[in-house]
């Protein structure tokens, strides 16, 4: 697990224009947008969820006042997604999970364990959990945490496949159903 913890203010806001053969529109000129992550949503009170987020969705981010951020892949987190954690004093906790495809499954039994310990601690939240689509290791961190909020397990794959799509995976499902929390 990586932990980092930062200070300072970075966002450039995106500025709002018309097309130069439209004309200026009141409504737009100048506003910020605020652009959410792919598959974003809220999981809970402070905890969202959401693919890997870019520098479109930093003013959005910055906007959920997030204290920590869940980033559940083995790769390096970009430089510009650290520097903007770094200057919203945001913390980045990194559990490497591999991705995985179907039939060789290995989803760490004890990294979900030290992540939900991170989603259960109230002094990270805000939070955003995150993997590269905001699909199956996401989806495999949240189904967990409802099994822990003693969701039915129907209810559990309704909302996985919601976001996992046409790509959604039995051995994730089944890797939710199995897992019982030793706390």
């Amino acid at each position: 697990m990586k932990v980092g913890a930062f200070e300072e203010d970075i966002c450039a806001p995106i500025k709002v224009s018309p097309p130069p053969d439209i004309g200026g529109d009141s409504a737009t000129d100048g506003e910020e947008l605020f652009v959410p992550p792919l598959n974003f949503a809220m999981v809970d009170n402070g905890v969202f969820r959401s693919g890997f987020p870019d520098s479109a969705n930093f003013c959005f981010l910055r906007s959920l006042g997030l204290r920590s951020i869940i980033y559940l892949c083995p790769e390096p987190y970009p430089e510009t997604n650290n520097e903007f954690l770094k200057v919203n004093g945001i913390r980045l906790f990194q559990f490497h999970i591999e991705k995985c495809k179907e039939p060789f499954v290995n989803i760490p039994e004890e990294t979900i364990r030290e992540a939900l310990n991170v989603v259960l601690d109230v002094n990270n939240h805000p939070l955003l959990i995150h993997c590269r689509r905001g699909k199956h290791r996401t989806g495999c961190l949240v189904g967990c945490l409802r099994k822990m909020q003693r969701w039915y397990l129907s209810s559990i794959f309704d909302e996985y496949q919601r976001f996992a799509g046409v790509k959604a995976r039995v051995s994730d499902q089944r890797f939710i159903e199995r897992f019982k929390n030793k706390n």
